[in-house]
């Protein structure tokens, strides 16, 4: 395939899965890695994509991709990384879940367990766990963002304030090679904050997709969890955080 057709094509791959792996690249196209870095490097240059640790995306750092789209990017990483993270959260335990298409699929792996008591700020997650009748579920005051179904807002925050829970489930966006956590929405991050600090342990979760990955606004650092779960090792420098800090890591293959 000549090179100006196999970057189409590429370009059109992207743009209907996303966030783009290179290992899924080389196998969709039948060349070498190198061939597909290049390619991208030419893209990413004619500012058609964004390269991130291990491919590419089509999205902004200030405009995150479309819910829907989320809800089935790497869907079944983000099933294997919320059957082992409620491994670790006891029947009748107490916990915060936060915004994002991660927590959501946590939420419905929740579902085996007993007598949880949940505090959310996210619509989907109180839709999945309030159909057990012995959950309690509380959805925090705020203002609701139409497109995904997020409650943010300083009154959002300030209700979080209220709590003191045994387990803060956390998605986020993106973790740069520094391991800060960065998400798009300033008033999300606000409340991310308040359930961190509220929390006597925080889980943070994310796929692999989330290295590397650009958004604009910084959340804390990866540093800052007590448990970080994902899919594929993390790069040197976030593992080298993340013993440093002694975060256990969670990896799900």
């Amino acid at each position: 395939m000549a090179q100006q057709h196999r970057q189409e094509k590429i370009l059109d791959h992207i743009s209907k899965n996303g966030f783009t792996r290179i290992d899924e690249l080389v196998a969709h196209f039948k060349v070498t890695p190198q061939t597909i870095r290049r390619d991208l490097t030419d893209l990413a240059n004619e500012g058609k994509i964004r390269r991130y640790h291990g491919g590419a995306s089509l999205e902004s750092s200030t405009v995150n991709t479309a819910y829907q789209t989320r809800k089935i990017m790497n869907l079944e990483a983000k099933e294997k990384i919320a059957a082992e993270l409620v491994r670790m959260i006891p029947d009748g335990s107490s916990l915060f879940i936060n915004i994002g298409t991660t927590t959501e699929t946590i939420a419905r792996a929740l579902l085996e367990k007993k007598g949880l008591q949940v505090v959310t700020n996210n619509l989907h997650v109180a839709m999945i766990l309030g159909s057990k009748e012995d959950f309690s579920v509380v959805i925090a005051g705020g203002e609701v963002r139409h497109r995904d179904g997020g409650v943010i807002g300083e009154a959002t925050e300030d209700f979080i304030h209220n709590f003191r829970m045994d387990f803060g489930v956390i998605g986020i966006s993106g973790i740069d090679d520094e391991g800060s956590l960065l998400d798009f929405d300033y008033r999300e991050v606000r409340v991310a904050q308040a359930i961190i600090a509220n929390s006597r342990q925080v889980l943070l979760a994310a796929d692999h997709s989330k290295f590397g990955r650009s958004a604009m606004v910084r959340l804390g650092n990866i540093s800052q969890a007590d448990h970080f779960f994902t899919d594929e090792d993390p790069p040197i420098e976030i593992a080298r955080l993340l013993h440093e800090h002694k975060v256990h890591l969670h990896l799900v293959s």
